[in-house]
């Protein structure tokens, strides 16, 4: 059989042809079923509820705490921490928030005692992170606190839980423990949640959806042990898209999430486009099965 003679300009379609064949086949995350069902939603206030969210422990405190740009106290934001991210409460009483700053030097970590009284741990960044602080998980036994950074990551930072870990102190420089390597890019993740030892769930803004399959995924994290301060391995697990639902078309955001083990409820913010921010945005909540 006579093969026919190819152009160059056939050469060089042929050849982005391919290119493109091997992007879309490129390895995904693992894919689960879709394992929670939303069962409701309430309204996400964009001033005050936009930002995070956590389950509190305590019985003196309100059973939902959020966090927005209207949660930032005023002596806070004027030295410069004018962005809180997705907090997390631990049973034993602690209530950490996310603060990051313009200057791009250090991250700041607000923490609430059970007595009631603030302090606030810095972190100087290490060689390599980005100043970003999008949110703070604390790890069942609360000595140890994942944080996150922005944009595509193969990684999660851990540190000493700020306050409840004995070696930290408000005084001193909160340093970076370990890291969580991921055997799997992800995208913008907003927040992260324990729901066991060794299972994080974490909500990502991504808007792109090539990393993981789908735009806006809930996404899971499993580690291969619980952690000590050492570094660990996480296998990632796209689960579902996170509901996108307004009045107004366009470019939603997902902010925190929580998930509480009290109830096996869990729950994350997704802020309505353009200006349904301010009429529709809403704090989803889901059952597992």
């Amino acid at each position: 059989m006579r093969i026919p003679k190819l152009s160059w300009q056939r050469l060089l379609a042929l050849s982005a042809t391919l290119a493109c064949i091997a992007l879309a086949v490129s390895p995904q995350p693992a894919a689960a079923a879709d394992t929670w069902t939303a069962v409701g939603s309430d309204r996400a206030r964009p001033l005050t509820e936009s930002q995070g969210l956590t389950s509190i422990y305590t019985p003196a405190g309100s059973p939902n705490r959020y966090t927005g740009v209207g949660t930032i106290p005023l002596a806070t934001s004027s030295r410069g921490w004018n962005h809180v991210g997705d907090p997390d409460a631990s049973p034993e009483g602690y209530y950490i928030e996310p603060y990051q700053s313009d200057s791009g030097t250090a991250k700041m970590f607000r923490v609430q005692r059970p007595d009631g009284t603030w302090a606030e741990y810095t972190h100087q960044l290490a060689n390599g992170e980005a100043s970003n602080n999008s949110f703070d998980a604390i790890a069942p036994g609360g000595q140890w606190m994942v944080s996150g950074e922005w944009g595509t990551m193969t990684r999660l930072l851990v540190f000493p839980t700020p306050g409840q870990n004995p070696d930290t102190s408000p005084s001193q420089n909160l340093p970076l423990a370990a890291t969580i390597n991921l055997d799997h890019a992800v995208a913008d993740i907003q927040g992260c949640d324990f729901s066991s030892a060794t299972t994080l769930l974490c909500a990502s803004d991504d808007a792109a959806g090539v990393l993981s399959g789908m735009t806006k995924p809930l996404v899971q994290i499993d580690l291969s042990g619980p952690l000590t301060g050492t570094d660990v391995t996480g296998h990632v697990t796209a689960l579902r898209q996170l509901p996108l639902e307004s009045w107004c078309t366009g470019n939603y955001e997902v902010e925190g999430i929580d998930y509480d083990t009290r109830t096996g409820i869990l729950r994350t913010i997704v802020m309505s486009p353009s200006v349904c921010v301010a009429l529709d945005s809403k704090t989803w909540r889901f059952v597992r099965g």
